[in-house]
C-alpha cells in the first residue's frame, strides 16, 4: 500500500507543496502541517516567518540559477536552494521512517538506496540540474555525478505504470483486453495533468516492452491549481466587504476542510450542481456584516441553499475553462501531425486527471477517433511508475530532442562565408579564425537513443591555452550560423583542463555527449594525455 497523508481524519495520496521556516530561517513544517501552522501564527509572527506554497512551479518558465531567490507569502525571500533542499530532506526522512515502520524497524543502509525524483518533462536542463543540486544539499547524494539519484520525467513514469496495467486497471473502458506492453507497435499520448503543469508526450511500445518517444515533450502551466485559484477568486467575489480576507486569516483549519471538499467535488462533479458546506466560522463572519443570503444575490452561478453554497454546473465548469482549452489545443496540434496517424489512445494521468469534467471535455473532443483512458488512482501513477523507472532507467530507449543543441566554436576564417566582424588573429602563431560559430550537435525533433553518443573533436584555438571552455547553446530553430543570432540561448558550460601544451595547436580533445537521457551527460578525453573525465555541464551559472 502506498503511503497516505492525513488531514483532519481525511486520507490523501499527496500532500500540498508547502513549507514553513521560522524567523531564523530554520525549517519547521512541510505539507498540510505547514499550512496549518502558518495559518495559526499571530500577525506579528506571520510577518517574520517564511511560508512557501506551490513552489515547485518556481522552476518552470523562468531562468533557473543556483542562487535564485523565492518570495514567501508575506513578500520576504529565501534562497530557492534552501527551500527545495529542506523539502527533500524532510521527504527523505519521512520515506526512511515509513520504510522502517513498515518493515519491523529495519534500518536502511544509505549506500543501498537509489532515490528517484520526478520532474515535469517540459522543465529545462537547468531546472533538472537544480533538483540534483538540491538533493546534494539535502544529503541524498554526495556529489553531482552520483548515480544514487535518478531524475525521472513525470509523463514517462506514468506511461511505465500504465503500460503494464490490465484493462481493469483503468477507470474508462475502451482498450482491448491486452496490456499495452503485450501489444508491440501500439502508440499512445500521455497527458500528465498535475497541480502546476500539464505534460504531454507520445510513446510507442517496442518488441522488448520498452518505450520509444515519438514526439518532443510539450505542455504548459495549465494544471489543477488553476481550478482552485479560480474557485478561491469566486469565493472572494461572493464574500466581499473584507469577509473572505478575515476568514483566510483567522480560520485556516476550516478553510482547508472547504478546499478538501472542493477537491472531491472537482473530481466527482458530473453535470449537476455542486453543493458545498458553508462552515460555521465563515457563516458567522459573513453575518456580522449582513444576512448571509445577501452576499449571493450579486454573483451569477451561485445560490445560498439553507447552509449550503450551491454552484451551478456551468459555473463549476468555468473554473476549468483555461486549463481544458489549453490541453485540447495542445493535443490537437500534436495529433494533427501526419506522423501521429497511428496513435490509438490518449492516457490521462496525474491528480487533475481524476476530474470528471476534464475527462468529459477531452472525451468530447477526441473520442470519435481515440480511446480515452485514465488509470485507477491516477494521482499515484507517476509515483508508482517512478519506482519502475528507478529499477530500469533504460526502459525508455529513445527520446525526441525538445530543442536544437550545439557548441560555440571557432574555425579557420573563410571570407566567402564568415562575417568580417567575427574575424580574429591568434597572437601566438598568426592563425586567422572566425569566432562565435554555432556547431550543431542534435536537432530539435531528432530521435536520440539513450545509448547514442554525439562525438565532437576539438583542437585549441590558441597553441598555449591550458583549458578548453565548452559553451552550450540551444534554440527552437533547426540550425544557426552564429551563437549570437536571435533565438539562441546560452544554456550551460564546462571547462576541461589541457595542461600539456607541448603539441600546441595540434593537440586534440574529444567530447562525447549523451542527449538521450533525462539529464545531458558528457565525457571529455584529452587525446594527448589519454585522460578521460566525466564533465558536469553547469546549467545554473549562465
Amino acid at each position: 500500500m502506498p503511503e497516505r497523508w492525513e488531514l483532519h481524519g481525511f486520507k490523501t495520496p499527496k500532500t500540498p507543496t508547502c513549507i514553513l521556516f521560522n524567523q531564523n530561517q530554520e525549517f519547521k513544517k512541510f505539507g498540510y502541517d505547514a499550512v496549518m501552522k502558518y495559518k495559526k501564527l499571530s500577525s506579528d509572527e506571520a510577518d517574520k516567518w517564511y511560508f512557501f506554497q506551490n513552489f515547485k512551479m518556481s522552476l518552470y518558465d523562468r531562468k533557473v540559477t543556483s542562487d535564485m531567490m523565492l518570495e514567501a507569502s508575506n513578500g520576504k525571500t529565501l534562497p530557492a536552494l534552501l527551500v527545495f533542499a529542506e523539502s527533500l530532506r524532510y521527504m527523505e526522512q519521512h520515506a526512511l521512517n515509513t520504510i522502517q515502520e513498515a518493515s519491523f524497524n529495519t534500518v536502511c543502509d544509505p549506500e543501498e538506496i537509489t532515490w528517484v525524483i520526478t520532474v515535469p518533462a517540459i522543465w529545462t536542463a537547468a531546472a533538472k540540474q537544480f533538483m540534483r543540486l538540491a538533493a546534494k544539499e539535502a544529503g541524498l547524494i554526495s556529489d553531482m555525478t552520483s548515480e544514487k539519484l535518478i531524475i525521472a520525467l513525470e509523463p514517462e513514469a506514468a506511461s511505465l505504470w500504465c503500460k503494464q496495467l490490465p484493462q481493469e486497471g483503468f477507470l474508462t473502458e475502451g482498450s482491448n483486453s491486452k496490456k499495452f506492453e503485450d501489444s508491440p507497435g501500439v502508440q499512445y499520448v500521455v497527458v500528465d495533468c498535475g497541480g502546476g503543469t500539464v505534460d504531454i508526450t507520445v510513446h510507442e511500445i517496442q518488441e522488448d516492452c520498452c518505450l520509444k518517444e515519438l514526439h518532443k515533450a510539450s505542455g504548459g502551466g495549465w494544471g489543477g491549481n488553476r481550478v482552485d485559484e479560480n474557485f478561491i477568486a469566486f469565493l472572494r467575489e461572493i464574500f466581499d466587504d473584507g469577509v473572505w480576507h478575515e476568514y483566510v486569516k483567522s480560520c485556516p483549519t476550516e478553510l482547508q476542510k472547504m478546499m478538501y471538499n472542493f477537491g472531491l467535488q472537482k473530481c466527482s462533479s458530473d453535470r449537476e450542481a455542486v453543493y458545498l458546506d458553508c462552515y460555521y466560522k465563515l457563516t458567522t463572519l459573513a453575518e456580522k456584516k449582513k444576512e448571509i443570503s445577501q452576499f449571493f444575490k450579486k454573483v451569477k452561478g451561485v445560490k445560498w441553499c439553507d447552509g449550503m453554497i450551491m454552484i451551478t454546473f456551468e459555473k463549476m465548469k468555468s473554473f476549468f475553462e483555461y486549463s481544458i482549452k489549453n490541453i485540447i489545443v495542445a493535443l490537437k496540434e500534436i495529433l494533427d501531425k501526419p506522423e501521429m496517424a497511428k496513435v490509438q489512445y490518449i492516457l490521462l494521468v496525474g491528480g487533475f486527471a481524476s476530474s470528471v469534467i476534464l475527462r468529459d471535455e477531452v472525451r468530447k473532443a477526441f473520442s470519435k477517433k481515440y480511446n480515452i483512458l485514465c488509470p485507477l488512482e491516477a494521482q499515484l501513477a507517476i509515483a508508482k511508475g517512478a519506482v519502475l523507472f528507478g529499477i530500469n532507467p533504460e526502459v525508455v530507449t529513445s527520446r525526441i530532442s525538445a530543442r536544437t543543441y550545439g557548441l560555440r566554436v571557432s574555425r579557420e576564417f573563410d571570407p566567402a562565408i564568415h562575417d568580417i566582424r567575427n574575424r580574429r588573429v591568434s597572437k601566438a602563431d598568426g592563425y586567422v579564425y572566425c569566432k562565435g560559430l554555432f556547431r550543431k550537435l542534435v536537432e530539435v525533433g531528432e530521435s536520440v537513443s539513450i545509448n547514442e553518443v554525439v562525438h565532437y573533436d576539438f583542437t585549441p584555438t590558441e597553441p598555449d591555452q591550458t583549458s578548453a571552455l565548452f559553451a552550450f547553446y540551444s534554440t527552437e530553430k533547426q540550425d544557426a550560423m552564429y551563437v549570437d543570432e536571435e533565438g539562441l540561448e546560452l544554456v550551460g558550460s564546462c571547462t576541461v583542463p589541457m595542461p600539456d601544451t607541448k603539441l600546441g595547436g595540434k593537440r586534440k580533445l574529444n567530447l562525447d555527449i549523451k542527449f538521450g537521457l533525462t539529464e545531458i551527460k558528457a565525457t571529455a578525453t584529452d587525446v594527448t594525455s589519454k585522460q578521460s573525465r566525466i564533465i558536469t555541464i553547469d546549467f545554473l551559472s549562465v
